[in-house]
């Protein structure tokens, strides 16, 4: 499969996400719905993995690893989203969350060494102000004050979460954890996780069988837990934390363009303008670089392993 197959699957299942999670709210609370979600996904992949004679067995030190990615991506990013939007509009979420661009190559070079190039800070920056575009008039009328502010440092949370969870992924794919057995106890331990935090607030555990409830559940299970997270490990592991996380960029993108086929969305000027930036900002962030114009990307460029995310 082409890094091409493995950003677009990803994004645009993450993109089609921003519509089916709007079905799971109202009757069943939110930490609840992300338990669920993440329990019904490990299940699958662990059986899978039992279909596939993968073995799921890991020491304990990748446990504790594996535990902690499910605690930062699952528990932490998911919870304080849906809370965040609780809040402020999504347009602002989502242009708060494409700055996950800028700290995951921090991060990367931080915790592993990884040269700072150049061209992926052009790169994010073009990222963001193309969210930002496509989202000016939420962005206008999202207002000011103490909800607000509190809405963005609960988003500015998550992507801190995802961005710290995008280091472990490159140290677990160092150590040889393969991805879809590494995966599946990834969700397993965010599912944890996330049925205490509901537990915790004292969440009813309740069920909503009405179909459409039923069925974003099982999508967002299968689709938008089981394959965009095991394709966007596998990019992770080809191309680096960095540029991988410019799916986050390319997400509220092909999120729009699914709003305008299905719920008429109209596009300005300004809009596709940002649309304009915001691929740009991906097309060179993804691009090949020959080998002799930029260092090699170590954290990421395995001896012997295979992947994660």
């Amino acid at each position: 499969m082409s890094n091409t197959v493995l950003f677009l699957v990803p994004a645009l299942i993450w993109g089609s996400t921003w519509h089916a999670i709007t079905w799971q709210l109202g009757t069943v609370a939110e930490e609840v719905s992300v338990t669920y979600r993440f329990a019904a996904a490990s299940l699958l992949l662990a059986v899978g993995c039992v279909a596939t004679r993968r073995s799921l067995r890991f020491s304990m030190r990748d446990h504790a690893f594996l535990a902690g990615l499910g605690f930062l991506m699952i528990c932490v990013n998911y919870n304080f989203i849906y809370w965040a939007e609780r809040i402020v509009v999504s347009g602002l979420v989502a242009v708060v969350y494409s700055t996950i661009v800028f700290m995951t190559p921090i991060g990367m070079r931080i915790a592993f060494g990884a040269p700072l190039q150049p061209r992926i800070f052009v790169a994010a920056t073009l990222g963001v102000a193309g969210v930002a575009l496509l989202f000016l008039p939420e962005l206008r009328a999202a207002g000011q004050g103490g909800s607000v502010a509190f809405g963005i440092a609960l988003v500015l949370a998550a992507v801190a979460a995802c961005a710290a969870g995008n280091l472990i992924a490159v140290r677990n794919h160092n150590a040889g954890i393969p991805t879809i057995p590494g995966t599946a106890w990834m969700m397993a331990y965010g599912t944890l996780f996330a049925g205490v935090v509901a537990f915790i607030n004292r969440a009813a555990w309740t069920f909503d069988a009405r179909p459409a409830y039923v069925l974003s559940l099982v999508y967002l299970a299968i689709c938008g837990s089981v394959v965009a997270f095991v394709t966007y490990f596998t990019l992770l592991k080809r191309v680096g934390a960095g540029p991988s996380s410019y799916v986050a960029v390319a997400t509220p993108v092909l999120a729009l363009l699914m709003s305008t086929l299905f719920e008429g969305y109209r596009w300005t000027w300004v809009a596709v303008l940002g649309a304009a930036l915001a691929v740009l900002g991906n097309w060179l962030a993804l691009r090949p670089v020959p080998e002799a114009a930029a260092p090699r990307d170590r954290e990421v460029t395995p001896t012997a392993a295979s992947h994660r995310r």
